[in-house]
Order: C-alpha cells, then structure tokens, then sequence
C-alpha cells in the first residue's frame, strides 16, 4: 500500500508538471499566434487534467483545504464535484478532439468537407454546450456525498480518505448508473468510429503515396503525424476510462470500497492525464523547435 501512494506521488507530480508546460505553449500559441481548432481543445483538456489531479483523491487538495480551516463536508462536495465534472469533461474533450481531426483530414469529396472552414465557430459552440451539460449533470451528486463520520459506517462508502457516498436509493442509484453509462456509451462509441474512420482515410492515403512513389511526404506529413497522436490518445483513454469505470460501478453496486482497489482506480484515472501530455510534447513539432531554440539560447 505504501508503494501504491507512493506510486501515486510520483504519478501527480510528473503529470501537474507535464500539463503545466502544455498550458503554457498553448497559451502562447493561442495568445501570439492564430490558433487551430486542435489547439484551443488540447488546451481546454490540459487545463482539465490539471484540475483533476487537484481534486481526485487526497494527494493535493487535502492539505490546503486543511490549511483554509474549510470544514469537511463542504470540502468533500466540492471536490468530489469538480471532479465528476471535470472527468466528464475529459471524456468529451477527447471525443471532441477524435470528431474535429476526423473533420480535419477528411477529403475534399466527403461530406464532412464542408465544415472545414467552420471548425474554429462549432469548437466555441461545443465549448459551452459540454461545459453547461457536464456542470448540470453531476450536480445531484452533491446530495449524495459529504464528510467521512463513524456514525452507521456501515451504511456508508468511502470514496476517499475523507469523503464518503451516503446511502441512496436502489432506484435513484441505478438511473444515475445508467445515465452515466449511457453518456459513456455513447462518447466513446463516436470515438471508435471517427478512429476508424481516420484509420481508413490514413490507410488509402499511404496506399495512394506507395503508388505515386512519395512515401517520404506522406511520412513528414503533419496532418498524418497529428492524426496518429490522437489515434493513440484515444484507444489508450478508452482502455483507462472503462478500467476506471468497471472498478467504480461494480464498487457503487456492491457498495463497498476497499483501500487497494480505490488507490489502483486513482492510478488509473490520473494514467491518461499524465501520459497525454507526454505524448503531445513529444509529438508536435512546434514544441520540439520551441525547446531546440530554447536550447541554443541557453547555451
């Protein structure tokens, strides 16, 4: 168990780090440049995973809530709040990201062609509508959750150190799973498909370039490395995201939390916001020339 916190350490503080140093290049992209459509989601999903890892668990928020004198139950609701919002927002963001690079990389003669040129005004758009709907659908958890007491322990479930779910309704309990599952379903069923979608486009894309002899700009395209990151983003957030949600749903079903599970469920839903970061730095040129001529000027 000391091992597994330890982990988790180790797992924060590199992946606040790595968004950190993102936020900030896409800040200055966005500030001193004309920036994409991709840009202003990859920067909105930055600042999403550095909310999460200051509210999901005990590893940061705890000791400066502790530090303000805020009493427990205030603080457990409005973490735990923030960070439902903010993991559904995470899941949108990457769905997000996955629909606007399908739209990106299309071909001129699809029917996804002819909202090339207004992806900048639908990501405006869909920034508000996943923010109003995520802001709204987890507020009835807050109802649900509250400080940690040993009075009917029995009747209640520790979600973290200090927070636990009060007991609800066998009803009330199954429409939020199946809502919550729904949603899920859903996203991630748009995932899949705009992936292979893509998939498909790369594919006759080097099939095309094999036959014109031009493999060597196929390989320096941006568009093909752009679209492989996000290809990688996603199948790896779709494995992390329903690893987390089997070990939370089948926790919330037989209401019961034990501390090793609830430690590896953290590990696992802090795994995508450290690797994404990670991945994106060492995949986008404009950071890599960023850091040489950083580099250079240093020496």
């Amino acid at each position: 168990m000391f091992s597994l916190e330890n982990a988790l350490y180790i797992q924060a503080g590199l992946g606040v780090l790595a968004n950190m140093c993102l936020l900030v290049f896409y800040i200055f992209i966005i500030l001193g440049h004309r920036p994409k459509p991709m840009d202003l989601i990859s920067c909105q999903q930055t600042f999403i995973h550095i909310m999460l890892f200051f509210t999901a668990g005990d590893i940061l928020h705890t000791d400066i809530f502790e530090s303000m004198n805020i009493e427990n139950d205030f603080k457990c609701k409005t973490t735990f709040y923030i960070c439902r919002v903010m993991r559904g927002l995470s899941i949108c963001t990457t769905c997000l990201l996955s629909v606007f690079q399908a739209v990106t990389i299309s071909p001129n003669t699809s029917l996804l062609a002819k909202f090339k040129h207004k992806l900048k005004k639908y990501t405006i758009n869909a920034f508000f509508y996943i923010w109003s709907f995520n802001l709204s659908f987890s507020s009835n958890l807050i109802f649900y959750v509250g400080a940690y007491t040993n009075v009917s322990e029995t009747n209640q479930m520790k979600v973290t150190k200090y927070c636990s779910l009060f007991p609800m309704n066998y009803i009330i309990r199954g429409l939020i799973l199946t809502v919550t599952t729904s949603r899920d379903v859903f996203l991630v069923g748009v995932m899949l498909i705009t992936s292979t979608y893509m998939v498909i486009i790369l594919f006759r894309h080097q099939r095309q370039c094999k036959h014109l002899h031009s493999i060597r700009h196929l390989r320096a395209s941006p568009e093909k490395k752009a679209t492989q990151t996000i290809l990688l983003l996603v199948v790896f957030f779709v494995v992390m995201y329903w690893v987390d949600f089997i070990i939370s749903s089948t926790s919330v079903l037989l209401w019961m939390y034990d501390p090793v599970i609830l430690t590896v469920q953290k590990f696992v839903m802090n795994a995508y916001p450290t690797i994404t970061p990670l991945v994106q730095i060492s995949s986008d040129n404009r950071i890599i020339n960023l850091l040489k001529n950083l580099q250079s000027k240093c020496h």
